[in-house]
C-alpha cells in the first residue's frame, strides 16, 4: 500500500508540474507526455468508458476489450496498438486535384471553424439564424481564398429540417467548393447518404476509398462517452475510407478535472479510446488527433472558446499528437 501511495503521489506531482507547463505555454518533456500518456491508459483500463452502439461494443469485445453493460475498458496493448496502425500522414482530397491537401507531421495549415448558429445578414445587417443560403455563400468565399488549404462547415441550415439538415449542409459545400470539405454527418442514415453523395462525386466507392473528399468531424461526450453519432461515424468513415476528426470538447472545471493536466488526461483518453474504435473497424483508418476543449467559466457558466487556457490546452494536444505521430487539429485561441 505505500509503495501505491508513493507512486500516486509521484503520478500526481508530474501532472502538477505539466499544468504549470501547460500556463506558460511551454513545451511538455519527454517525461511529461509519457505521464499524461500513461495517465490515460490507466482511465481507459480502469474506469473504461461508456459506449452506447451495441455495434461499436461488439467491435470493442472482439478485439480484446473488457464490455460490462455500456462500459468498455480498453487494454494498454490494444491502444498502443491502434495508435500505431492509424497513418501518420493522410490524403484530404478536393473535387479538383490541385486543391489536394496532405496532412503530416510538422506541417501547419488553416482552415475556418463552425457551427456558427447566428449571422450578421450582409445585406440587411440583421441578426438571425444561419440558413442554407449562407451556408452556400460562406462556403464560396472560403473556396476563393487561397491560405486555407480546405472547408469546414461555418454555418448551419438551419431553415432544413433537422433529421437532413447534414444533407443540406453537405450539398450545399459540395456544389461551391472544390475543396475538401469537413462537416458534422450527424446520425447514421445522413452517413450513408454522405458517403453515397461523395462516391457519387469521386466516381465510386473504390475511387473514394483513393481519393477521399470529406472528413467527419465527431465528438465523443465528456467526460469518457462515445454517444452513437460518434461510433456510428467512426465506424461507417473507417470502413468507406473517409478519414475522421476525432474533437473532445472537454470542459475544464465542468466535464473534466479543473486542473489543465487533468483536462488533458479526460481529453486524450476519450480521444484514444475513439481512435481504437476507428482501427478495429477497419486497420489503417485515417484519424485526426483534434480539440476544441476550453474551460467552464464559472462566473457566467459559458464556455470561453477565446480564452488564453484554449490556447494552452491545443499547444499540448498538438505535442501529444506529435508523441503519437498522429496528424493534429486543434481550435484556434
Amino acid at each position: 500500500m505505500a509503495k501505491r501511495e508513493r507512486r500516486e503521489r509521484g503520478k500526481a506531482g508530474i501532472l502538477d508540474n505539466i499544468s504549470y507547463a501547460m500556463s506558460y505555454g511551454n513545451q511538455l518533456s519527454e517525461d511529461e507526455l509519457y505521464a499524461i500518456h500513461a495517465a490515460s491508459l490507466d482511465v481507459l483500463m480502469e474506469i473504461g468508458v461508456k459506449v452506447e452502439s451495441e455495434e461499436a461494443r461488439k467491435l470493442f469485445a472482439e478485439g480484446g476489450c473488457t464490455v460490462e453493460d455500456e462500459i468498455v475498458k480498453i487494454p494498454a496493448y490494444l491502444v498502443e496498438e491502434c495508435i500505431r496502425t492509424a497513418p501518420s500522414t493522410i490524403l484530404l482530397a478536393g473535387r479538383n486535384p490541385k486543391n489536394d491537401y496532405v496532412v503530416k507531421q510538422k506541417k501547419v495549415s488553416f482552415i475556418n471553424f463552425g457551427e456558427g448558429v447566428n449571422v450578421i445578414d450582409p445585406y440587411t445587417k440583421e441578426y438571425r439564424r444561419s440558413v442554407k443560403e449562407d451556408l452556400e455563400r460562406n462556403t464560396k468565399v472560403i473556396d476563393a481564398i487561397n491560405v486555407l488549404p480546405c472547408a469546414y462547415r461555418s454555418v448551419a441550415s438551419q431553415d432544413k429540417a433537422g433529421s437532413v439538415q447534414a444533407l443540406h449542409n453537405m450539398e450545399a459545400m459540395f456544389n461551391n467548393t472544390t475543396k475538401h470539405c469537413f462537416i458534422g454527418p450527424d446520425g447514421k442514415k445522413n452517413i450513408e447518404k454522405i458517403i453515397d453523395m461523395a462516391a457519387f462525386i469521386a466516381g465510386g466507392r473504390d475511387e473514394l476509398k483513393k481519393r477521399p473528399l470529406v472528413t467527419f468531424n465527431l465528438c465523443p461526450t465528456s467526460p469518457l462517452q462515445l454517444n452513437p453519432t460518434a461510433t456510428d461515424a467512426l465506424i461507417l468513415g473507417a470502413r468507406a475510407g473517409i478519414p475522421c476528426n476525432i474533437i473532445s470538447m472537454a470542459l475544464s472545471g465542468a466535464t473534466s478535472s479543473v486542473t489543465l493536466a487533468g483536462t488533458l488526461v479526460t481529453h486524450n483518453a476519450e480521444v484514444l479510446s475513439a481512435v481504437v474504435l476507428s482501427q478495429l473497424a477497419e486497420k489503417g483508418a485515417a484519424v485526426l488527433y483534434a480539440s476544441s476543449t476550453s474551460i467552464m467559466d464559472m462566473r457566467h457558466l459559458t464556455t470561453p472558446v477565446g480564452a488564453p487556457e484554449l490556447a494552452m490546452i491545443s499547444n499540448a494536444v498538438a505535442q501529444l499528437a506529435n508523441y503519437y505521430n498522429l496528424p493534429s487539429f486543434v481550435a484556434g485561441g
